[in-house]
């Protein structure tokens, strides 16, 4: 129902009663998409035609997006003031770039961390500028330090002192073991500036959408995934809107970047659950970079599930399986298989003596 209404347009409301009501609600809250659907219907004008409980839910939601805005403004603001207090510029990813940025993924988008990016040779010292403004290593085992250290694409995470913020410090947006191999370099000097944020900067409007398409299918997990796709579907709408000559900048900078196969599956799934408006030429384009004719029935197949709302009214009994192969598969594509089977046995054992995995 959720991926309907997202389709569709927010019209279709008006014809929901309060059982349909109920499961919407619950299916867009599951998805991390309620500030979402109440943005889509309070844009068609549509609230009035919400019965009373509903409406209740959805004013929540709206109120908790905008107290969540405004936490992430004060804290990029803070980061800003580290950024020019050492020159040491920042490139804002995903939630938190949308949210500097204006764009209309930030609108609505609720996320846990600020995830932010700087070249690999100023990690240490921007960790030690931020240490100095309260952001503090998370506690982890060693074998975990190690791993973010040395395989990883950041740091551990920094938690905020007082504040109690999280930030995700990358130095590029894969790590360095996995298949594809995006030239950090290349993204931090095409990256925009913040207006009023001196700097803390964003990524070009191609990488952006390169770097939603890459976290959501080079990952494992999928318990966002409806989320990320809504992302990338506001993402390129917007930016076709505004530059002619997008789509053909898009497929060059993933050819170039070496993250096709990421950008045809977040295209082809973004078509299919959304209706995103995609040029045949660039579905074209983008064809020879994903899968072959028989293995691309079988990740429709396992995307399919994925990509719906995480919850138990859109699952069907394959739906775990899913998961699971797209779990193994993201960790593949990450990490060498010699890295791969100790990393996973190491992390099951774990799970197993009942230790924090994570």
């Amino acid at each position: 129902m959720l991926t309907r209404i997202l389709r569709d347009g927010a019209g279709a409301v008006a014809r929901l009663d309060l059982r349909d009501w109920d499961l919407l609600i619950r299916q867009a809250r599951f998805a991390g998409l309620e500030p979402r659907l109440e943005a889509m219907v309070r844009d068609a004008g549509l609230l009035d035609a919400v019965p009373r409980r509903p409406a209740a839910h959805l004013a929540a939601a709206r109120i908790f997006s905008e107290r969540h805005n405004a936490a992430v403004a004060w804290e990029i603001e803070c980061i800003g003031k580290v950024a020019e207090e050492y020159a040491i510029p920042f490139v804002l990813l995903k939630g938190a770039a949308y949210v500097a940025a204006g764009l209309p993924p930030g609108r609505s988008r609720l996320f846990t961390d600020i995830d932010l990016m700087v070249p690999q040779v100023a990690l240490r010292r921007t960790e030690g500028a931020l240490a100095y403004h309260g952001w503090f290593p998370t506690r982890m085992s060693a074998y975990d330090q190690r791993y973010y250290r040395e395989w990883m694409h950041e740091v551990p995470p920094l938690k905020h002192a007082r504040r109690r913020t999280v930030v995700d410090l990358h130095h590029t947006i894969l790590p360095p073991t996995a298949r594809a191999r995006p030239d950090a370099r290349r993204l931090l000097a095409d990256a925009v500036p913040v207006p009023g944020q001196d700097g803390v900067f964003v990524l070009s409007p191609p990488d952006m959408v390169l770097h939603c398409a890459t976290h959501l299918f080079y990952d494992g997990e999928f318990h966002h995934g409806l989320r990320d796709l809504v992302d990338l579907d506001d993402l390129v709408r917007h930016f076709a809107t505004q530059d002619a000559g997008f789509w053909t900048r898009l497929v060059d900078r993933a050819f170039e970047m070496d993250l096709a196969r990421p950008l045809h599956y977040g295209l082809r799934y973004a078509r299919r659950t959304l209706g995103t408006p995609v040029p045949p030429e660039t579905t074209q384009a983008l064809a020879r970079a994903g899968p072959n004719a028989l293995m691309q029935p079988v990740m429709d197949a396992l995307f399919g599930r994925a990509l719906r709302p995480p919850h138990p009214s859109c699952a069907d009994a394959l739906t775990p399986t899913a998961r699971w192969l797209l779990y193994v598969r993201g960790h593949y594509l990450r990490m060498p298989m010699r890295l791969l089977v100790p990393h996973l046995a190491r992390k099951a054992v774990a799970r197993a003596q009942g230790e924090d995995a994570e």
